[in-house]
């Protein structure tokens, strides 16, 4: 692996010793490519024959690499040097991955163009050392000409990896991602106070990673079809067995891309959105049509009234999102009548959906199908689709719901902030040495608060908490539905389900008394009163089955049945009625009624026959023991303050 008299030579002459490394590094490739994957070349047509081991090739690489790196210490070889040796031995282990022929030459010229930022630009110190702007733009156009010249050899480490010949969608989103990683280095040691620089770079690698997730079909005129590519896609087992394999349509995820991409563009300040009003409106207007759009043609594929309600609820959900998170003077006064819109909507969608699905399938020819089973049909088209109408909007009204809490805990904090700021002025005037500067900067401060502020909020947006409250009810009211379609009323879903309501804001009108301190009395409430019934419910289902009408044997299993579980759901009562008002209130307990009320519900877990009472019977010692602890807490926090 060495040049003898390499150390013999001056300083000045370095140079021959590193073309003569590299010469070899060459030559080695070559032989070891021949020997590991042309061994039918040798042995007369025998491909099983193993004449070169991949341990080999693993060996010699380490070696090289170890011997590079050496040279490098010593200072014998320069930069250059070492990135092509790296390069040049470090794309033999692409042989062991992959069964093509010319890999190690493809996986070296595609390792020369990628890895130029890792290996030879290091030193950020040196300023003299820094790229200039037209030389970014070249280094990054060469990297993507190189990445999408040796597409083949990513088509193949693809094919190796799953098994599978990938979808032209997903060639391409693993082209865009290696290039925009390859270019990190660029912008991280060369223009790393760029701002526009490290967007774009985030704009690219994010649509390669939506190309990867979504595989949008390709149109054919924008593909390279090779003979491997084409071998690959479809081989002439697979056609004599399967038939020609018609690929599925799948055009509207390039919308679900523009609409995540124009997200992320907005996001990173590339589309100024911000600042110019009437385009936050084209791009609210846009996302909307192209979610609507996209969800339309994915899942309901009914009639083109049912379409145009989909989008335009999109479009007033992305309307109500954008302007209340970027405001403008007369945002406060529409969007209100814009929620009315999307609230209206949801049930003339929902009612909707069913008629013209029950209509279109009458229409359709079904052939040879029984009546019942037309019926059938019919049925379960309907109540999936609205059980998919179902969740888009209990998705809308969670996003409103989010955004509204956002907005107003931001609010809350500008207040916060501006409070503090007066109390710091007023303090500062009785004293002489106030800097000048600082008042200046008070009142620069107090000049560039947003337009949108708690003064104005009071006057034109108090619909903010009514809106959030309104949206989360919904959302949460959905949620349930969906659990009892989807589950048939699971026990589990509740604790999952009751957070939502954390997103209830501070109103008046909604309950009196209503603040931050009571945030989780909804969530608690929730829990018990769904499980509460549901027992019932549990209860009348499993004693009236089979019972004609309400008439039921006195002393009978089902009259017994039914006043055990009763009495026995009665029994947890007093443990959830006192946690929920220790929610509520936080007060100390000063009796040890919690602790009276623990062997309530004992007889709820050990002899109850509904799940659910048993669940209530253990929720009420939970609540029993968190309240004795938490008034526990307080008192001992209030000794300390004392």
């Amino acid at each position: 692996m060495a040049i003898p008299g390499l150390a013999l030579l001056p300083p000045k002459l370095h140079f021959l010793a590193e073309i003569g490394l590299i010469s070899h590094a060459l030559l080695l490739c070559h032989i070891e490519n021949r020997f590991f994957n042309y061994p039918g070349f040798y042995y007369y047509g025998m491909e099983e024959d193993v004449m070169y081991p991949s341990y080999m090739v693993i060996l010699t690489t380490l070696v090289g690499l170890a011997l590079v790196r050496r040279l490098s210490v010593d200072h014998r070889i320069g930069p250059k040097a070492v990135w092509i040796l790296t390069c040049l031995h470090s794309s033999k282990l692409s042989m062991l991955f992959i069964s093509s022929k010319p890999v190690v030459w493809v996986s070296a010229a595609l390792l020369l163009a990628v890895t130029p930022p890792l290996l030879l630009y290091k030193e950020k110190s040196r300023t003299g050392s820094k790229m200039k702007p037209w030389q970014g733009y070249v280094h990054a156009g060469v990297v993507a000409l190189s990445v999408w010249f040796f597409r083949e050899t990513i088509f193949e480490a693809l094919q190796w990896w799953n098994g599978r010949a990938p979808s032209d969608g997903l060639l391409l989103g693993f082209c865009i991602a290696l290039t925009g990683l390859a270019c990190v280095p660029i912008v991280a040691l060369h223009f790393s106070h760029v701002l526009s620089a490290k967007r774009c770079l985030v704009l690219v690698v994010a649509t390669g990673l939506l190309f990867i997730l979504m595989q949008p079909p390709i149109p054919l005129a924008w593909t390279y079809r090779s003979d491997i590519i084409r071998s690959a896609r479809q081989s002439s087992d697979d056609i004599s067995i399967y038939g020609f394999i018609a690929s599925k349509p799948t055009w509207p995820s390039w919308l679900l891309i523009v609409a995540i991409l124009l997200t992320l563009a907005a996001v990173t300040s590339i589309i100024p959105i911000k600042y110019v009003v009437e385009l936050r409106t084209f791009y609210s207007i846009a996302i909307g049509i192209a979610l609507g759009v996209y969800i339309s043609a994915e899942y309901f594929l009914q009639a083109a009234v049912l379409h145009a309600l989909i989008v335009v609820t999109m479009v007033c959900t992305s309307v109500f999102v954008v302007f209340t998170h970027f405001p403008s003077a007369s945002s406060t006064k529409l969007l209100p009548w814009v929620f009315a819109l999307l609230v209206a909507l949801f049930p003339v969608t929902y009612l909707l959906e069913g008629q013209v699905r029950i209509k279109s399938i009458h229409e359709d020819e079904v052939g040879d199908l029984a009546e019942e089973d037309r019926k059938l049909t019919t049925l379960l088209a309907v109540e999936g689709a609205r059980t998919s109408l179902l969740g888009l909007y209990a998705a809308i009204f969670m996003l409103i719901a989010l955004e509204i809490k956002f907005e107003l805990a931001s609010l809350m904090r500008e207040k916060a902030f501006e409070r503090g700021g007066i109390r710091h002025s007023q303090s500062g005037q009785g004293t002489s040495n106030f800097a000048p500067r600082m008042r200046f900067m008070q009142q620069r401060r107090a000049s560039t608060v947003p337009a949108f502020t708690i003064k104005r909020m009071a006057a034109e947006g108090a619909w903010m908490p009514a809106v959030g409250n309104v949206a989360t009810i919904m959302c949460f009211a959905i949620c349930l539905i969906l659990n009892v379609n989807l589950t048939g009323g699971s026990n589990q879903a509740i604790f999952f389900l009751a957070p939502i309501l954390l997103l209830l804001n501070q109103d008046s009108d909604f309950v009196a008394g209503f603040g931050d301190k009571q945030r989780y009395f909804p969530v608690t409430v929730a829990i018990s009163a769904y499980l509460v019934l549901t027992a019932l419910y549990s209860i009348w289902e499993d004693t009236w089955h089979g019972n004609v009408g309400w008439s039921l044997e006195i002393g009978g299993p089902d009259w017994f049945f039914a006043v055990k579980n009763l009495a026995i759901l009665i029994l947890t009562f007093p443990s959830h009625i006192l946690f929920n008002r220790f929610v509520w209130s936080y007060t100390k307990q000063t009796d040890s009624s919690p602790l009276i009320t623990l062997p309530l519900n004992l007889p709820s877990i050990l002899i109850s026959d509904v799940i659910k009472i048993r669940i209530l019977g253990c929720l009420g010692i939970i609540y029993t023991i968190a309240q004795t602890i938490i008034s526990r807490q307080q008192y001992i926090s209030g000794m300390k303050y004392i």
